[in-house]
C-alpha cells in the first residue's frame, strides 16, 4: 500500500488478497443480482448522486487524441497573460485555440 495524502494506492495483488480475506466492502454477488430498476433506485438514494440526471444509454466516451508537441512564436504579452493564470496555462491556450477552430468549422447561417 502506498499513501499519498488522502489517496491510497493498492496493487492488483494487494486488492486480490484483501478480497480473499473478506476485507472488500462490496457485495458483488448482490450487485450482479440487482435489476436495472433496483440499481436506479440505489443510485437515486445515494446523497452523492443527488440532482444528477444522466442518461447513460446515450453517453459515449471518446478517447482524447494524442497531443502534438509544437514550438511556436507567440507575442510576449499573450504568453505572459496565460502564464499568470498559473498551472495548466498551456492547456488553457489549447482550449482557446480549440474554441477558435470550432467557431470556424460552424456552417455560416444564411439569412
Amino acid at each position: 500500500m502506498e499513501r499519498s495524502g488522502r489517496i491510497v494506492r493498492y496493487t492488483v495483488d494487494e486488492l486480490r488478497e484483501m478480497c480473499e480475506r473478506g476485507e472488500s466492502k462490496s457485495d458483488w454477488e448482490q450487485a450482479a443480482a440487482m435489476t436495472e430498476e433496483e440499481i436506479a433506485a440505489a443510485i437515486a438514494s445515494d446523497p452523492d448522486e443527488a440532482g444528477m440526471v444522466i442518461d447513460w444509454s446515450t453517453t459515449s466516451a471518446e478517447l482524447p487524441q494524442p497531443e502534438k508537441v509544437l514550438n511556436m512564436r507567440i507575442d510576449a504579452d499573450v504568453l505572459q497573460f496565460f502564464r499568470r493564470e498559473g498551472k495548466g496555462y498551456q492547456t488553457k491556450i489549447n482550449a482557446v485555440l480549440r474554441s477558435y477552430v470550432e467557431q470556424q468549422r460552424r456552417p455560416v447561417a444564411s439569412g
